[in-house]
């Protein structure tokens, strides 16, 4: 069985035991989340169920890879280099 679920405005399709990268919760490390489930789907069947709840358990918050974001105005002489490291956390699928 697998499940829709919404975290922080994005969703995901998980099933049990899946491990996955979220954007960071705010929970501490082995604390166990409920996330509602948008639609439950089993092989060739769809359900829409809103108040269905799938727990999520917390392993790690890490920084995600890091994303260079270079700017050029040409003839101008200017040019500017960033980087930046988004922070994610890191969830496994408990039961759905």
């Amino acid at each position: 069985m697998q499940a829709l679920i919404k975290i922080s405005d994005k969703q995901y399709l998980v099933k049990q035991g899946d491990k996955l990268f979220v954007p960071k919760q705010k929970a501490e490390i082995g604390a166990t989340l409920e996330v509602t489930s948008i639609a439950a789907i089993d092989g060739d069947n769809t359900a829409l169920e809103s108040s269905k709840t799938v727990q999520v358990k917390i392993l790690d918050h890490v920084k995600d890879e890091k994303v260079v974001v270079f700017k050029k105005k040409r003839r101008k002489r200017y040019q500017s280099r960033n980087g930046h490291r988004q922070q994610m956390t890191r969830i496994e699928v408990v039961s759905l």
